[in-house]
């Protein structure tokens, strides 16, 4: 199964749009994933704070400010 990572913070309307993708795509297909907010550690704050939602994708960087569905779906297919 996949594991997605988004990394965000709160008060973040792009992030809030990705999580309720996530949330929805979650419904049809199998994949697992977490957020982290970039406010609880200085050194992912300063690596992705011009860049939230930052999405992961078993480990790999696979989207940032915006989630395409069709390449998400395709990208948690590709493990």
């Amino acid at each position: 199964m996949s594991e997605v990572i988004v990394y965000s913070k709160p008060g973040c309307c792009l992030c809030d749009e990705v999580k309720e993708q996530l949330r929805k795509l979650q419904q049809t297909f199998p994949f697992e994933w977490r957020e982290v907010s970039i406010l609880e550690d200085p050194e992912i704050y300063e690596k992705y704070k011009e860049e939230i939602p930052v999405v992961f994708i078993n480990g790999r960087k696979a989207f940032k400010f915006r989630l395409d569905e069709r390449k998400f779906i395709r990208k948690i297919g590709d493990r």
